[in-house]
């Protein structure tokens, strides 16, 4: 199998959503509907979607709680043909339409039955993968590449094009953060490659790290000082990936009584290596507790 070409790519929407609960009681959070820049309000998982296809990617696993994934099917399959007719007077809603019932025929799904942690609910998607390289991205974040005179490069595309040169290993986006943040993230240490110094050689993977913890251990070259590069929101998993959360469901290996997959992507690091692609440009949109919805909503927006 090649490494070079990634064609798939998997979402996690299977949380809870209690820090939306009661709205999240009523609608899932990936639901919830965002504006974008054109105007359009779609729900906040649609956004992947659009972003995915950018990247060139053919297969999207979405990962849901049971019963859930007739949500997103309905959503997918669009309006009735009445009211497809009543949006002819809308071409660029038409369009959408049209757009997301094709996105329905590249859709499938698999079941987290049990809320065990962001690892567990990657490791659903195992038989969707297939022994393939997968793109992953957080389902209540949002992503946007830098703009220029063509357009913006999506962040998934420019992390799928790390798969040419990662020789197998898997690569995660990171971004700058500061001291506050590192309670919030999967942080790295590692070099700076010279041919790409955004493309970063991974010598140790810490989740969540104490700021005395990262001060000591989480080195990055070329960082203003008390400075992290942290997870950005996507990772580029190499097969592996599966068979390692596969151990970790087997021998029980659990962190704050959850299998996490930064701990999984440690474990990958030791034993095959693993790279960091720092993401200087693009801007990432965490739509997880209600503060932040309200912000990113209208920076979203922007």
């Amino acid at each position: 199998m090649s490494f070079n070409v990634v064609r798939k790519a998997v979402i996690p929407i299977a949380g809870l959503g209690t820090r939306h609960f009661p709205a999240s009681h009523a609608v899932k959070k990936e639901l919830f509907p965002v504006v974008g820049p054109d105007g359009i309000a779609r729900a906040l998982f649609h956004y992947h979607l659009l972003e995915l296809e950018k990247a060139g990617i053919e297969e999207i696993c979405i990962i849901t709680q049971p019963g859930e994934d007739e949500l997103v099917r309905k959503y997918l399959r669009g309006p009735d043909d009445a009211y497809l007719k009543r949006l002819e007077k809308y071409p660029a809603l038409l369009r959408e339409a049209e757009q997301m019932r094709g996105f329905a025929r590249r859709v499938s799904f698999a079941v987290q039955q049990q809320q065990e942690g962001y690892g567990h609910a990657v490791f659903q998607s195992q038989g969707f993968a297939q022994g393939e390289m997968v793109l992953l991205g957080l389902g209540d974040h949002l992503f946007r590449g830098a703009s220029s005179q063509n357009g913006s490069l999506s962040p998934y595309r420019e992390l799928a094009d790390m798969a040419r040169v990662a020789d197998g290993k898997s690569v995660s986006a990171v971004n700058r953060i500061s001291a506050a943040e590192l309670k919030g993230y999967g942080t790295i240490a590692g070099q700076r490659r010279a041919e790409n110094p955004r493309l970063i050689e991974v010598s140790l993977i810490i989740e969540k790290p104490a700021v005395d913890l990262a001060q000591a251990k989480l080195k990055v070259d070329h960082l203003p000082e008390n400075t992290w590069l942290g997870w950005f929101g996507m990772h580029l998993l190499a097969p592996s990936i599966y068979e390692i959360l596969e151990e970790m469901l087997r021998d029980n290996v659990r962190d704050n009584g959850e299998f996490q997959l930064t701990r999984a992507q440690e474990i990958q690091r030791q034993r095959h290596g693993y790279l960091a692609l720092e993401m200087a440009w693009a801007k990432r949109f965490d739509f997880g507790i209600p503060d932040d919805f309200v912000a990113s909503v209208q920076a979203f927006r922007g």
